[in-house]
This record gives C-alpha cells, sequence and structure tokens, in this order.
C-alpha cells in the first residue's frame, strides 16, 4: 500500500571486510558492518584508530586496499556523491570570498542556481546570510559553521562529518551538535568523528567505538526512561 513506510528500510552504508594499508601499516583492519538509515553515528576511539580513515573511505576520498562497500544502494561512491555531505579537516573555504559568496560557488557545482540555498543553509547553522565579510576574518567557530553550511548546502541524505568542532568555542560546538540533531529528525543518516563525545550525548543514537583499525564496540544512547532502567539493572 502506498503511504506505508518500510519497517526495515535497506542500510544506508554496508561495509565487508574493508581493509586499507598505508606501507606497511594496516589503518583498517577488517571491517565489516551496516548502518540503518536516519540515525545519528558518532565514531569514537584514540588517534590512530582509523576513524577517519574509514570515513575517508565511505566519502571515497581514498579506496581501500581490501574489501569493499555499499553506499545508499551503489557500488560505486562517485555514483552517489551527490546524495551526501562531507566535511573533512580542512575547511574547504575560500579566504577571499564573503560565506555567502562561498556557498553560492558550491551550489553551482551541484546545479544548484539560486541564492535561496546558501541564505538557508547559513541560517540553519546560525551565521547572518547578509554578513558581507571575507571568509579570511572570520573566527574559527565561524568557518567550522560555514564548513557545516557547506555540507547540507544540498540536502544530502547522508553526512560525513571529521572533527567538526575541532578549535570550536563550547557555545558555537553545542549549536552545531544541536544542528546536526534537528538533522537527524529530518530522516539523514549522519556520522560525527569526534573526540569531544559530550558535546554529541543529547543528540546521538549510536556510539561507534574504533581501536587499532577495528570497530570494537556498538552501543545505542540511552536517554530518558530507558537510561534510567539501564542504570537500575546495573545496579543490582
Amino acid at each position: 500500500m502506498q503511504g506505508i513506510s518500510d519497517p526495515h528500510p535497506p542500510p544506508v552504508i554496508v561495509l565487508d571486510n574493508l581493509v586499507k594499508f598505508f606501507g606497511r601499516f594496516a589503518a583498517l583492519r577488517g571491517i565489516s558492518a551496516s548502518f540503518a538509515p536516519g540515525r545519528l553515528y558518532v565514531v569514537l576511539g584514540d588517534n590512530g584508530a582509523g576513524k577517519s580513515t574509514l570515513l575517508r573511505i565511505v566519502a571515497g576520498l581514498t579506496e581501500p586496499s581490501q574489501g569493499s562497500l555499499t553506499l545508499l544502494g551503489a557500488r560505486r561512491v562517485r555514483d552517489v556523491a551527490h546524495r551526501f555531505g562531507y566535511m573533512g579537516h580542512a575547511p574547504l573555504l575560500y579566504d577571499e570570498l564573503s560565506g555567502r559568496e562561498n556557498l553560492r560557488y558550491f551550489a553551482g557545482l551541484y546545479g544548484i542556481h539560486n541564492d535561496e540555498a546558501g541564505r538557508e543553509a547559513m541560517g540553519m547553522v546560525g551565521l547572518d546570510p547578509d554578513l558581507s565579510r571575507r571568509v579570511g576574518q572570520y573566527s574559527q567557530g565561524m568557518r567550522q559553521r560555514l564548513s557545516l553550511a557547506r555540507a547540507v548546502l544540498h540536502h544530502p541524505e547522508l553526512m560525513l562529518l571529521d572533527e567538526p568542532f575541532s578549535n570550536v568555542d563550547v557555545h558555537s560546538a553545542r549549536a552545531m551538535a544541536a544542528v546536526l540533531g534537528q538533522l537527524r529528525d529530518q530522516g539523514k543518516t549522519i556520522f560525527v568523528v569526534t573526540h569531544q563525545a559530550a558535546l554529541m550525548e543529547a543528540v546521538a543514537d549510536e556510539w561507534v567505538h574504533m581501536a587499532a583499525g577495528q570497530i570494537v564496540n556498538r552501543e545505542p544512547v540511552l536517554r530518558g526512561a530507558a537510561a534510567a532502567d539501564s542504570g537500575l539493572r546495573s545496579a543490582r
């Protein structure tokens, strides 16, 4: 029947025995996992755990040495590149342009030729669309917000964010985390690699723990009554 959503939608990402070598160093060691749509995953782990490498492979920025992945139902990332947004360590912004001018340029790459998309994205992340200041004069927090706006500009189904709160003040970081929660509530699937798990506690659906190039644990984030019940059971 029409209008009834699939109670078991296909996974957004399927990883099959992913391995990545840099020289003789194995950054990823046989990762197999799948991830459901409409959830906010927070990827945690020490430096060198393989978090950023995994995200870059999913985003198609580097190839696995072994194994394969399926992204949004496709075996080739380039076929669905327009359906996801990526925010890496580098801001990928043009310092000599204003925020709106930056987003106007990136919107054009997605075939979006109206200014409303940029205005909407800037407003979503708490930036003034009418601010004429060059991005080179932005604070670090403003630059990170604009990078997030660039990643959501084309309304992607999937978002891959690598340390989005790096060098960002606590107020800006919490505001960005709230935006991610709102986007997840709209049905988007979001992956956030971060060392600042506390910022994501209020919005995360699942912690994904990595160590030595492997996913070593996955646990749902419990809130409210579920968290209280879990606490009671663990105390018994």
